[in-house]
């Protein structure tokens, strides 16, 4: 069980980094908008890199929960996926993919943080290894998932739903 102050900040510094980027929003903002003290900060986390590598652990942990609770066992699994990224993206917002924001952000200057949107990517293809697509068809399902996330930037995210699951349909009919 989290404290209440360490699940603030994690909240917190995700929702921040997420509507406005890694290097944008300083520990100050962080600490102040979930109200805790600067050492209750670093109690928790050693540096900013911390708390960004462990907010991307619980947001890909809370991502594949979702599309997992999908799955139906009478339903096409690549449609209920499908259904779910991009309920995913209309629940928590159409701002792009906060690990490729991560990377690019920490790319020259954190092993750790790439590494970690590295294997979060894989992971993906895993996942979908696991319920049922090849090697192949995970990838391609894969990139359809990014593709509709870049796309639902700039985009209406429900107009980039219906056609991504047009293109499921076709894709993966059963």
């Amino acid at each position: 069980m989290l404290s209440k102050k360490r699940e603030s900040l994690l909240e917190n510094a995700e929702r921040l980094f997420y509507e406005n980027g890694f290097h944008a929003i300083g520990m100050k903002r962080v600490i102040s908008e979930s109200d805790v003290a600067l050492m209750t900060m670093y109690n928790h986390f050693d540096s900013k890199e911390d708390l960004i590598l462990e907010v991307l652990k619980r947001r890909e942990e809370r991502y594949f929960s979702f599309l997992k609770t999908s799955i139906s066992e009478n339903k096409n699994i690549a449609l209920s996926l499908t259904e779910a990224h991009m309920n995913w993206i209309l629940e928590n917002g159409s701002n792009g993919c906060m690990m490729l924001r991560a990377k690019e952000e920490y790319s020259s200057t954190n092993k750790e943080i790439s590494d970690t949107v590295i294997a979060h990517k894989k992971n993906l293809i895993s996942f979908l290894q696991d319920n049922a697509f090849n090697v192949n068809q995970a990838t391609r399902l894969a990139m359809l998932f990014e593709g509709a996330t870049a796309l639902s930037e700039v985009l209406e995210p429900e107009a980039v739903s219906k056609e991504l699951l047009d293109t499921i349909q076709y894709l993966f009919h059963e």
